[in-house]
């Protein structure tokens, strides 16, 4: 099927990861090919347009963009239920992914998350996580969500702490808590061969055979596991019993790591004779009963209560750090994935701080992504600022966490909108002002409808060039009348710009 460009259309869609390459115009030579989801982050068989457009398919589809044409298969589905892009994703969310009237915890967006990754890597164990939470506190950081990340079970699929490693966890867990941490702890859908667990779940029938009927073996970033078989009910039976036991014990959620569609092959033999696509599905589904989950990869999940963070980002200015926070982001409301988080803080790529000198840290990139991430729906730590920066850059830091504190009440109340609306709280600027020039504008957003936050995303800048849609606006309270156009601002050093629309 070919589909023309209308007059000035902008194509917004598909996968979360493809942010930066956001809006396609009708100049645009692009191919989107999302007939699998190849990607570390969320996807959704779905186009949509600045002129009111969307495109949908039941799976993932391929889209030609050739100089004003788009070509994608005879079986897409191709609607206008409306003017501009607010208009499209409405229509396409209230036919095909309606949300369930649902969030996930509150807790995930009201209080700072610490997740112990970088500071501990696979060397997590009770006293360790024991003595992060101290330091948090003794910073004058507060206390929030304190994810404990791999290395705290007995082995993936055996779903019980580490004997050695953590010998009192009740204990651990009650001091947590009496310190004002919620507990969440890492978890995949793989299973160490050679195991009991791995024994226990072949015999039951619940792991994923390769076509030749034998337990399959997937290659992921942390070896070679086998699989649960999520579309066979009892898989969920077993690994849920494993967590309840968890969760008894005081544990209040988890974060559900792995389950991309790329750990998965077409020729899998499964229960339910499903796609990768459909098994990296399940996995979310299967989280959407703990209100305390966190999530990377997923397929066509948009309207769930799932807590979805971005793929782990270099320690860069470039596309695969800092500059991409935002255009995810923003993608990520468009494709009905509105509660999520920019990554943690600094970048989640472990390796990068493994292998730099404390000389090479950027701090001032650190500071700029507290500040881009603390009016987006969360703010996420791994890297503990404390101990990795200058007093000077720990104290622009608290800034941004400052600022956070000041819009929390404003924050909560749109993401309870989002939650029986579908609208996001991080919006494109086209989003909310279809008539004027920004379809392009991706490093600034609108929160809600009352406010303009714009960020300094580059390196070395003191401010920054912010476009300024028509009407009245307050800074600082200072009136700005504005006929449309860019005006400059300077900015304090983990303060984005904020413009409050009057």
């Amino acid at each position: 099927m070919e589909l023309q460009f209308l007059e000035n259309e902008f194509w917004y869609g598909a996968c979360v990861k493809y942010g930066v390459r956001m809006p396609i115009d009708g100049q645009a030579q692009e191919k989107l090919d999302f007939t699998t989801n190849r990607t570390p982050n969320q996807a959704m068989p779905l186009l949509v347009s600045s002129k009111g457009r969307y495109i949908w398919r039941e799976t993932g589809f391929c889209a030609q963009f050739d100089r004003g044409v788009i070509r994608i298969p005879e079986d897409c589905l191709v609607k206008q239920p409306g003017g501009n892009l607010r208009e499209a994703y409405l229509g396409a969310m209230k036919e095909h992914f309606p949300f369930t009237g649902k969030m996930p915890a509150r807790e995930l967006f009201e209080k700072i998350i610490y997740n112990s990754w970088i500071e501990l890597t696979f060397f997590q164990s009770e006293q360790a996580i024991l003595e992060y939470a101290e330091k948090i506190l003794s910073s004058g950081m507060p206390a929030g969500v304190l994810m404990i990340d791999d290395g705290w079970s007995e082995s993936y699929g055996d779903w019980r702490f580490h004997s050695g490693k953590f010998p009192h966890p009740e204990e651990m867990l009650r001091k947590l808590h009496d310190m004002g941490f919620q507990v969440m702890l890492w978890v995949s859908p793989y299973i160490t061969p050679d195991t009991v667990k791995f024994r226990e779940a072949e015999k039951l029938g619940i792991l994923i055979r390769d076509r030749e009927g034998e337990t399959y073996i997937a290659r992921w970033w942390n070896g070679c596991s086998a699989v649960l078989d999520l579309s066979n009910p009892e898989a969920g039976k077993w690994l849920k019993s494993q967590f309840d036991q968890l969760t008894a014990m005081g544990v209040d959620g988890f974060k559900f790591d792995g389950g991309d569609s790329v750990y998965y092959r077409e020729d899998n033999q499964t229960f339910g004779q499903v796609s990768p696509d459909e098994q990296c599905r399940l996995w979310s589904v299967f989280a959407e009963q703990y209100p305390f989950n966190e999530l990377r990869a997923s397929v066509k999940t948009g309207g769930r209560p799932l807590f979805q963070r971005l793929c782990d980002k270099a320690h860069s200015w470039g596309d695969s750090g800092a500059a991409s926070l935002l255009p995810d982001t923003l993608l990520q409301g468009i494709t009905g994935y509105p509660y999520g988080c920019p990554d943690m803080i600094g970048g989640g790529e472990y390796l990068n701080f493994q292998e730099m000198s404390q000389s090479r840290l950027d701090g001032e990139l650190f500071v700029r992504h507290a500040e881009i991430a603390s009016l987006l729906p969360a703010m996420q730590f791994s890297a503990a600022p404390y101990r990795v920066l200058s007093k000077e850059d720990f104290g622009a830091v608290m800034r941004s966490v400052q600022v956070r504190e000041q819009y929390l009440p404003y924050i909560m109340e749109e993401l309870e909108k989002t939650r029986v609306t579908g609208e996001p709280l991080v919006r494109y600027l086209s989003y909310e002002f279809p008539e004027e020039p920004v379809e392009r504008i991706t490093d600034a957003f609108m929160l809600g409808s009352r406010y303009l936050v714009a960020p300094v995303c580059k390196k070395g800048e003191k401010g920054r060039e912010v476009y300024v849609p028509k009407g009245t606006w307050k800074r600082d309270g200072q009136q700005i009348e504005s006929q449309g156009s860019w005006i400059f601002f300077q900015s304090v050093r983990g303060i984005p710009v904020i413009l409050e629309r009057a």
